[in-house]
């Protein structure tokens, strides 16, 4: 599959999303992993080309657990992009850390099971490093961007992603927050790491939306109908951070990226640290 220059910027949405876009082409892309969740939209913002798929579809009919993330990802990639955007409600693990609060994490804990994680399923074989998966230096955008809209921002953080689609336990919370961990999600892996194998530069926003549990916080424990009321309640804050970062972004976004010298052996036991030799060896 020839790569195609059709979008630089990615934005991957949840619940809230969906009228981040206007003036949208709906696009339809087939990859060798299957369906991405939905079509891809197209659209322009501040002269920059973006790609925005809706991680759940468009009408939220795909659980955490069953999003088809590799083909979101290799959907991205095929159509040129080279930043990718990922915001996404969380909950909060930190009494210090309240609802409404948006987390630039910049490390993850996997708790997942069961979710295909890499595109290095042989003959290419890879051991990327994930110890830096998020873009240093989107994330110093994102940062600035939310700090000069007045949103509360915790400029670090790190973000335990469990499997989903259940909450958890009062024991499982509380096991993460004694371990120090900030935010609790259900997509952030495989997705930011993904991005980061195929040469994309991610950043993640983390709106907080609970107190996850709320053992920590002495609140009620979370439901997903009083997720969904803050997380609209910030919809607006939520696209004026996207739409601002979108426009800060530089024009070259090569520095943004994971173009790093990742070593990888081939079957015939080359080595090679040379991106474009890995996605012409993958991509085609």
């Amino acid at each position: 599959m020839s790569q195609q220059r059709i979008a630089e910027i990615g934005v991957f949405g949840g619940s809230g999303f969906y009228s981040l876009l206007t003036d949208v082409q709906e696009l339809k892309v087939d990859t060798p992993y299957g369906a991405p969740s939905d079509s891809v939209f197209l659209t322009q913002v501040a002269g920059r080309s973006v790609a925005f798929i809706p991680r759940h579809g468009r009408h939220h009919t795909i659980p955490p657990h069953k999003v088809n993330y590799r083909a979101n990802v290799w959907a991205m990639r095929s159509l040129g992009v080279q930043a990718v955007i990922s915001p996404c409600a969380a909950g909060s693990l930190q009494r210090e850390v309240p609802p409404g609060t948006f987390v630039v994490c910049d490390q993850f804990v996997d708790r997942t099971s069961g979710r295909a994680d890499t595109f290095y399923d042989g003959p290419i074989v890879t051991h990327v490093s994930a110890a830096e998966t998020y873009s240093p230096q989107l994330r110093r955008l994102a940062i600035e961007v939310i700090q000069e809209l007045g949103i509360p921002c915790r400029p670090t953080g790190t973000v335990v992603v469990i499997q989903g689609p259940r909450f958890s336990s009062k024991a499982e919370s509380k096991w993460f927050h004694d371990a120090g961990w900030e935010v609790i999600n259900m997509t952030q892996y495989p997705e930011a790491f993904l991005c980061k194998e195929l040469g994309m530069g991610v950043v993640n926003i983390s709106l907080i939306t609970d107190y996850d549990s709320g053992v920590h916080a002495d609140t009620e424990a979370v439901d997903a109908r009083s997720v969904l009321e803050v997380f609209k309640e910030n919809s607006e804050n939520i696209k004026k951070v996207v739409l601002r970062l979108i426009e800060k972004l530089p024009a070259d976004l090569s520095e943004t990226c994971a173009y790093a010298s990742l070593e990888f052996t081939r079957g015939d036991g080359v080595a090679s640290s040379s991106l474009d030799r890995r996605l012409y060896e993958i991509l085609d």
